[in-house]
């Protein structure tokens, strides 16, 4: 019983934790809603079983990680402490080897591509889920144009994009089995503006998304035109001289000058 003029004494909310530093892994499945509720399902048990195998391979037990399930996606958030370039050397080596074996055994319509996002970050944790900034920026770029294009191109049934931070710390100093060359720079479109990224994997003209600043891109070729290139002012492919001839004041001559008459077959 509470004394007569004292107010009781309210049970303080629940607290989320603080934000922790956390490797966020994102994976989705490609064209997943066109499928039945069969297909899904075993989509879905694949997509864990690869995602699995990767996790392990990079040598990142189930105590060292947590799993959320999006349906036709995965969402990892790993704890910091592990080998960031283990995970990124398993998601370049073991991810499309484990796609190759799946896909083997499956039929036409049970194939599956996985697009693949690597980001560090803050992330907190409360009763209702996962919440941070970094992690709706992993989000976006899972869910980027440019990203799915670069699976429709892909041979191995897989596209990866990691953040710039992951480029910076981990991509950028080309450790064995992570090829630096081979990731490119791009700015992918968001629903909140611009984000910069790095592709794995080359990025044509005219796809992807804008190269990001310090990437470089070649110059465009000049389309073929069907008519013959006229030579540049000063230069000739070359030339025959027949009689005396004046005013010839200068000039590049890029073939043989022949003087004098010719004979029937060309000879002098």
């Amino acid at each position: 019983m509470t004394p007569k003029g004292t107010t009781p004494k309210k049970t303080p909310a629940h607290q989320p934790q603080p934000p922790l530093s956390r490797n966020i892994l994102l994976l989705d499945i490609e064209r997943y809603s066109d499928r039945d509720d069969v297909e899904q399902a075993y989509l879905r048990r694949m997509l864990y079983e690869i995602t699995d195998r990767t996790l392990i391979a990079a040598g990142i037990d189930a105590t060292r990680r947590l799993r959320a399930d999006r349906g036709d996606s995965v969402m990892e958030l790993i704890d910091a402490n592990t080998s960031l370039i283990d995970l990124l050397r398993a998601l370049l080596s073991e991810t499309p080897i484990q796609l190759r074996a799946t896909n083997r055994k499956a039929s036409t319509s049970a194939q599956i591509r996985l697009r693949a996002v690597l980001a560090t970050g803050y992330v907190a944790i409360d009763e209702n889920g996962w919440v941070g900034a970094d992690l709706n920026f992993a989000c976006r770029l899972l869910d980027a144009d440019e990203l799915r294009k670069a699976l429709k191109r892909s041979e191995d049934d897989f596209a990866l994009c990691v953040s710039d931070p992951v480029h910076r710390g981990i991509v950028r100093h080309n450790h064995p089995g992570i090829p630096a060359e081979k990731f490119h720079p791009v700015v992918l479109d968001g629903k909140n503006g611009a984000m910069e990224a790095w592709l794995y994997g080359p990025v044509p003209a005219g796809e992807g998304g804008t190269p990001a600043p310090g990437g470089h891109a070649a110059p465009p070729s000049p389309a073929p035109t069907g008519e013959p290139q006229a030579e540049p002012p000063g230069t000739a492919s070359g030339a025959y001289v027949h009689g005396n001839q004046t005013g010839i004041a200068g000039g590049t001559f890029t073939a043989p000058i022949t003087f004098g008459d010719l004979n029937p077959g060309g000879s002098r």
